[in-house]
């Protein structure tokens, strides 16, 4: 027995998810890079766009903060739907969504028709989110819970990679008639495919699945998810953890929305230090992730790498040094946006499986509205004398120190089972 054991804890950890756990990673993993495709693509687009319809580029900026508004409202119809239908469903619903609305936008006859579109594509992208991590989180072990949490929530940081690399090499082949842009919108609609593999290849959650058995014996029903949030056992988490998400979301927006400005100040070509902080939020978040199954747990993990992001901020913003610039963004990426790796597992640990995608969804989400007014606020600062970076450094460390209290003012979710039958938080 002892030699067995001991052989089970030299298997390498990738080779212990099923077949089945890690198709549920990948269905979940596409759909969130694809959607960060589709998403960022438009911040580098913004300029031909305001052209186009010759309106202002701070009227074109506010159609990303109307689209992280819209999340909020397909991540909350899709957890509702994920807690009531199964994970699948609105997760295949909400590829198609978004990836339907981002195909439309290429054939936007005016600003205010590309404006309702971009909004409407919100919905889906935050539908992806919301439905799509706790069927991941649902099939894999607790112990590599944090693991996979952190390769998922990577697909964003590749996906923005992605979105620079194709407008650097391919954007400028499609624009010889000034339609580049739409060309960028109309690539949007091939994650549709992704919905027929998870339609033969994914299985539905094992914990959904089991809770619909429980209450099946028991001739019951849950209640309403979104009803749930605000019962008297879950309200302080919902609360806690969406004010938290906005720390999280604030800060990461106070290192990547301006930062393409800063360099273009610098006078300095965009792509390789965007390729290095990108490149550094992939593998961190991925680190992280990792790092948060140990004895530093989620708590732990989040805050070193929160702080380290913060430490970073001299190099990051404030060197004229080209090399030390572009360590910057290697280690902002890897530290300052790579404490996300703990959030899909914290925050789907954090509510019981009767509300898991709509709480983690509305969670993620009402955070994702606050963070859109950062960059309203670095603007802000400017107007008020601050440099670039001074506003980018003041928001940065604030957000950040902000991430490190919250994350201690709530419990530690490390090795938390998923129960079908109703456990309190």
């Amino acid at each position: 027995m002892a030699v067995a054991a001991d052989t089970a804890n030299t298997v390498a950890w990738w080779k212990e998810p099923t077949k089945d756990q890690w198709l549920a990673w990948v269905a979940a993993w596409l759909g969130w890079t694809l959607d960060a495709f589709d998403f960022t693509i438009f911040l580098l687009i913004m300029v031909p766009i305001a052209k186009e319809f010759q309106v202002p580029l701070v009227d074109v900026t506010f159609v990303f903060t109307v689209t992280l508004w819209l999340r909020l409202v397909g991540a909350t119809a899709s957890g509702w739907l994920a807690d009531r239908a199964g994970r699948k469903l609105p997760l295949m619903i909400s590829i198609l969504w978004y990836s339907m609305f981002a195909f439309f936008s290429g054939f936007a006859t005016s600003f205010r028709m590309l404006f309702a579109l971009r909004a409407l594509f919100g919905i889906g992208m935050g539908g992806v989110w919301a439905a799509g991590m706790p069927l991941t989180l649902e099939h894999w072990p607790a112990h590599l819970r944090g693991t996979a949490s952190g390769m998922m929530q990577s697909g964003y940081s590749l996906g923005f990679l992605l979105s620079s690399l194709v407008f650097q090499l391919a954007y400028p082949l499609v624009n010889r008639s000034n339609a580049g842009w739409r060309v960028m919108f109309w690539i949007g609609v091939l994650p549709a495919f992704l919905v027929l593999f998870i339609i033969k290849g994914v299985s539905e959650s094992p914990v959904w699945l089991e809770r619909q058995r429980h209450l099946r014996s028991r001739q019951q029903r849950d209640r309403l998810s979104l009803i749930g949030l605000f019962a008297p056992d879950v309200v302080r988490t919902t609360i806690h953890t969406s004010i938290l998400m906005g720390a999280f979301l604030f800060m990461y927006h106070s290192i990547t929305f301006w930062y393409p400005t800063l360099l273009g100040r610098m006078q300095r070509p965009a792509l390789p230090y965007m390729l290095a902080l990108n490149f550094g939020a992939v593998t961190g978040a991925v680190a992280v992730g990792r790092l948060s199954e140990g004895a530093l747990g989620r708590r732990g993990a989040a805050t070193v790498s929160t702080l380290v992001g913060i430490l970073t901020i001299p190099i990051y913003v404030w060197t004229g040094n080209s090399l030390l610039l572009w360590t910057g963004a290697l280690l902002m990426g890897f530290f300052g946006a790579g404490n996300f790796g703990v959030v899909p597992a914290y925050l789907n640990e954090r509510f019981p499986t009767v509300v898991r995608a709509a709480g983690a969804g509305f969670a993620y989400h009402v955070g994702a509205g606050i963070g859109s007014l950062t960059p309203a606020l670095v603007g802000r600062l400017q107007d008020l004398g601050f440099t670039l970076p001074h506003a980018m450094t003041i928001c940065i460390a604030a957000s950040g120190a902000l991430v490190m209290l919250l994350m201690w003012v709530g419990p530690e979710t490390r090795g938390r089972e998923f129960r079908a039958v109703e456990d309190k938080r």
